[in-house]
């Protein structure tokens, strides 16, 4: 018997193993529209750092796909960072809401 494997995350594109915190992502935010819209599945550390990020009208706007929020330079440090570190991974987001610059 074959397990299924981890789903990948969309953003960091690490797996997510069944044991770790994890949560859905609105594509386009609730208030935004995206109450009934699509949905991804992220690692919660990932997802808390797009909200620490940008702002929903940025999201629905601008950052409404994964490969949007990938090639984000605001996005890029967190990535480059996340990306050492093991799939279970879990740390707070520090220093509260980092807007762009």
């Amino acid at each position: 018997m074959t397990s299924d494997p981890d789903p990948i995350c969309p953003l960091c594109l690490r797996p997510i193993p069944a044991d770790v915190a994890q949560s859905l992502h609105h594509l386009i935010p609730r208030l935004k529209g995206g109450k009934g819209g699509p949905t991804v599945l992220l690692h919660h550390i990932c997802h808390k750092e797009i909200h620490a990020r940008f702002t929903e009208t940025e999201l629905a706007r601008h950052f409404n796909t994964p490969e949007a929020l990938r090639t984000s330079d605001r996005l890029r440090p967190f990535l480059d960072w996340v990306a050492k570190r093991p799939p279970g991974f879990l740390s707070r987001t520090p220093g509260g809401p980092r807007r762009k610059k």
